[in-house]
């Protein structure tokens, strides 16, 4: 299918939209590879999808190509409004675009509530993590979306996806895996973006899963491994210092040597101790 709009080449000269670094923004120009993207979210064709960062709309009309159901974007540079109306006015009634802060949106709000809804983004390299991060740990779970299909720098989806023992694995980790199941799809080589950047990028495909302990805090969860993973040469017993408990204790308590580093314990493993910590703070408190 096709969108009978002109090549996005041919958009961001007619529009002067070169790419700027205060918005994080490279443009992804392959229509081969965004319709791959696209194919990637899971019942498209019947879903309401949301999507940060549109740009000059490479990825929203590979998107609205592939038959979304919805698609609301929300874009911070207001030079890309001329290449979304166009967008919007081919798409009449299926997509619809808002001038915003992607961290200020509530896409929940944006989306029809009676489609099943995603979230589907070539992610600004700047604000990726902080917006993952937010979506991971809302508090309500299973959360109002059923994946999150994002592309980030590989480094950023090696640490998603990371198991114990590995360089990557640490608190990303353990935060997107303890309630959700995360999967690299495929690399994405730089010389596919205008400009291209520095690194080579990865998409990253997170279902959301029943918690491996629901009943565990996902504050909790947060302020520990910010705690256990701040420190990787340290000990874990000695990285927990700064939540002002004994951590010789708390890992006594778990059944833990008191040697270990907190890389070398499982997910299912660190959200136990979150879990002790939770529930027996005050007997762990350090004097």
């Amino acid at each position: 299918m096709s969108d009978n709009l002109p090549p996005l080449r041919e958009v961001i000269e007619q529009y002067d939209l070169r790419a700027k670094k205060s918005f994080g923004q490279n443009f992804l120009f392959d229509l081969n590879l965004t319709r791959k993207i696209a194919r990637a979210v899971p019942h498209l064709t019947e879903s309401s999808v949301f999507e940060v960062g549109p740009g000059p709309g490479g990825l929203t009309r590979a998107l609205l190509m592939e038959g979304a159901a919805q698609l609301v974007s929300v874009e911070k540079d207001t030079r890309c409004i001329p290449a979304l109306d166009d967008i919007k006015a081919a798409y009449d009634g299926v997509f619809n675009y808002h001038i915003g802060d992607a961290l200020e949106a509530n896409p929940a709000k944006l989306l029809d509530a009676d489609k099943p809804r995603h979230i589907a983004a070539n992610l600004p390299y700047n604000v990726g993590t902080i917006l993952l991060t937010n979506w991971m740990t809302e508090k309500q779970w299973k959360p109002w979306y059923q994946s999150l299909t994002l592309m980030f720098q590989k480094e950023v989806a090696e640490r998603i996806v990371a198991e114990p023992g590995s360089k990557a694995y640490g608190r990303l980790a353990v935060l997107c895996q303890w309630r959700s199941e995360a999967r690299k799809l495929f690399d994405v080589p730089a010389q596919a973006f205008t400009p291209p950047p520095k690194v080579t990028s990865a998409i990253v495909q997170i279902v959301p899963t029943d918690p491996v302990l629901p009943e565990l805090d996902v504050r909790r969860l947060e302020r520990f491994t910010a705690a256990a993973f701040g420190q990787r040469r340290k000990m874990l017993r000695a990285a927990l210092k700064s939540l002002n408990i004994d951590g010789t204790a708390l890992l006594e308590m778990g059944g833990f040597k008191e040697t270990v580093r907190a890389e070398e314990l499982s997910v299912l493993e660190i959200c136990q101790l979150a879990k002790l910590w939770q529930d027996n703070e005050g007997a762990l408190k350090r004097n």
